[in-house]
């Protein structure tokens, strides 16, 4: 199994999201024994979920520009994706 040069927490989101693809390539491959198998799923795991946090925080700091009459910018407010 590969080490990780950096712990989790402190990947960037488009690292860990690699790191994972790599996770998912090598279980669907079978190359794994079954106790890497279980500590790739597990790493995969916690890959996941900071990739989800990552990406609830920066749907939290997108910001939607409001417009006044003359179509100017005039202020922002939170992003509603719904």
């Amino acid at each position: 199994m590969q080490e990780q040069a950096e712990p989790i927490e402190q990947l960037s989101f488009e690292a860990a999201l690699k790191r994972l693809e790599e996770i998912v390539r090598k279980l669907e491959s079978g190359e794994a024994s079954l106790d890497q198998s279980i500590e790739l799923y597990a790493e995969g795991d916690r890959l996941k979920q900071q990739c989800e946090a990552r990406l609830q925080a920066a749907q939290a700091r997108i910001e939607k520009i409001q417009f006044g009459p003359g179509g100017q910018p005039s202020g922002t407010v939170p992003f509603d994706s719904e």
